[in-house]
């Protein structure tokens, strides 16, 4: 017995030195096998970012759960290393040659190459950004990540919020070293920013720390998670001494920092207006869109559909009896300003948007067979956007599930301004943001199986949005928005992605003012004032984002074309959506080739 034991013993610290020596391999050399880079690629990146871990949520099962506690690293020599590790992938990703890989591992290659590609190219474009901006930065992406993503089920995860909260300072200092490097470069944010942001960290320090959002937000997640009393009061006070003494500090250093910045910048320029600017947007078209379209191309193509949609809703306006003479400017004003198209402005007005949400949602899911064969375990929440930074952010946005099903998806409605809901566009709103949209969309990538991790996670702007656009248009074929007015609703929301292609390039290549920009969308949407200037606002600080959403739907709808006449009778738009949803997000030219793969497979 004693020399089985031996035995057994000996063969135990053998199969531990040949895991070690495996795993030193894999992580250290070029793994013979891609999947193994590909899955050690996404961990050494995810590992850097405590933030992103606690997201998704896939290390908490293995009993995993010290980044809980961390921030992520926001240096300039975090960047740096970041950027290192970067070209290190990118070198040993090109050295598997395409010949010896099964068609999924080449695909896969080629999704990872598109990523690393462009950030290899845009590496001398690393400062062009504006990290502290209206929308989001370190001042209100931190207390809407504590709010939204730390969850806090027990003491050791509550101790952690303070933990987090304790090391803002730090993080924050790593953001002003960023911002002061870009100034010395010449790339200052547009004199708005300044003032927005001002504003923004003004209010939140101003706040009583008992009702900041970090301090209820945490006394909220304590009390659902029913903690002992005694534990609640005292991380309560820990939060508070906290709040007071570090994160509020934290926020002043930044304040000061923008007041000296407010007297250097006085104008409201695009990107054409830093150091090789126009070459720095032509590379942000190529990340947004995953193509090679010009600005120039863009535009155009933006103002042919402006005119294309405008059109459409006359004819509806119309059909429904309005007098149309005046154009689409005064049309689309005459109706807008109905108050029967609108909410009561009040708490109890508001809180029935969110439920009316919630009724859509359930109501598309019910209906979802007839264009689609699947369905995504992840559920969906609807919420507002929180207060304290609703009066910048967009008229809504989507939270992804976490990975392991503990945090729904969440719709964010931006309840504001009761004037930029009207009910004839919450239908389509819900649509691209939930079912059949984002929503539906990530859920079914992050539940894909047999598919690497980063193919999961991986985010190509112009297939997402691209996809939520064109399912607002599903939504309408499966005949969800029977009365006229809903229609009015989804073709505006075109018509808006439209007019997007406009503005981005004015502002960016054609050099538009933000009031040139402000006017042209106010006088080409009908939407509200207060929506618009935060859509343009956005466009200064993403450019080339908005320009996504409207070209992958266009490509989505010229594949579904291609797709529908090249099969006929064999053609089922289910198939079709699997073929476009089951590989997760894709730059549109791979997206192409796997609808290509599917039309070859049904026609053999």
């Amino acid at each position: 017995m004693k020399k089985l034991f031996k035995y057994l013993g000996a063969l135990m610290l053998l199969v531990v030195l040949l895991a070690s020596a495996f795993f030193v391999h894999v992580w250290y050399f070029k793994p013979y096998d891609i999947n193994l880079f590909f899955g050690r690629t996404a961990l050494q990146f995810a590992l850097e970012s405590p933030e992103m871990l606690s997201s998704v949520r896939v290390l908490e099962g293995f009993g995993i759960d010290g980044h809980n506690a961390e921030l992520d690293d926001a240096s300039m020599a975090a960047g740096d290393k970041t950027f290192e590790s970067v070209l290190a992938a990118h070198k040993t990703l090109r050295s598997y040659a395409d010949e010896d890989l099964s068609p999924a591992d080449k695909m896969s290659k080629d999704v990872m190459l598109s990523l690393l590609d462009i950030v290899v190219e845009g590496e001398r474009f690393r400062f062009h950004n504006y990290p502290v901006n209206q929308l989001f930065g370190v001042q209100n992406g931190f207390p809407s990540f504590m709010e939204s993503t730390h969850q806090v089920d027990n003491v050791g995860d509550a101790e952690d919020y303070i933990s987090r909260l304790s090391k803002v300072g730090i993080k924050f200092d790593q953001v002003l070293e960023g911002l002061k490097h870009r100034e010395n470069l010449g790339i200052l944010p547009p004199q708005f920013v300044v003032t927005k942001v001002l504003a923004e960290m003004n209010g939140f320090v101003t706040t009583p720390a008992e009702e900041n959002i970090l301090f209820v937000a945490l006394a909220k997640k304590m009390k659902e998670a029913d903690l002992p009393q005694s534990e609640q009061n005292e991380v309560a006070q820990q939060a508070k001494t906290t709040i007071e003494q570090t994160v509020y500090p934290a926020y002043q250093s930044l304040i000061n920092y923008f007041e000296k910045l407010d007297n250097k910048v006085h104008e409201n320029n695009g990107v054409w207006s830093l150091p090789d600017g126009d070459a720095f947007y032509a590379l942000a078209l190529k990340f947004f869109t995953t193509t090679d379209y010009t600005p120039a191309y863009i535009h155009d193509f933006g103002v042919a559909e402006v005119d294309r949609i405008q059109a459409e809703i006359l004819d509806i306006l119309a059909d429904e009896g309005w007098d149309v003479s005046g154009g689409f400017t005064q049309s689309i004003e005459n109706m807008s300003i109905n108050s029967r198209f609108y909410y009561s402005d009040s708490s109890e007005g508001r809180e029935q948007i969110l439920d009316d949400y919630k009724t859509m949602l359930v109501d598309v899911e019910r209906k979802m067979s007839s264009h689609f064969y699947d369905l995504p375990e992840a559920k969906l929440d609807v919420q507002r956007i929180p207060e304290f930074k609703e009066k910048t952010a967009p008229g809504a946005y989507y939270q992804s599930p976490a990975m392991d099903g503990s945090r729904p998806g969440v719709f964010y409605a931006n309840l504001y301004d009761i004037k930029a809901t009207p009910k004839y566009g919450m239908k389509t709103l819900a649509y691209h943001e939930g079912t059949p949209g984002h929503h539906y969309q990530l859920s079914i990538q992050q539940e894909l199986q047999d598919m690497p991790f980063f193919r999961k996670m991986v985010p190509f702007t112009a297939y997402a949005e691209g996809w939520a656009l064109y399912a607002e248009r599903v939504a309408y074929e499966m005949g969800m928005l029977p009365d006229s007015y809903d229609n009015i609703g989804r073709l505006q929301a075109e018509l808006f992605r439209g007019v997007r292609l406009v503005v981005d390039t004015g502002i960016h290549a054609k050099r538009w003012s933000r009031e040139k920009a402000i006017d042209y969308m106010l006088a080409n949407t009908g939407m509200a004032e207060s929506d618009v200037v935060s859509e343009i606002e956005r466009y200064f600080v993403l450019p080339g984002q908005a320009t996504a959403y409207k070209v992958g739907m266009t490509k989505i709808l010229e594949l579904r074309e291609k797709a529908q006449t090249a099969l006929g009778a064999k053609y089922d738009v289910r198939d079709f959506h699997r073929a476009v949803l089951n590989n997760g997000s894709v730059p549109l030219n791979i997206l192409e080739q796997l609808v290509d793969q599917y039309i070859k497979e049904k026609q053999a």
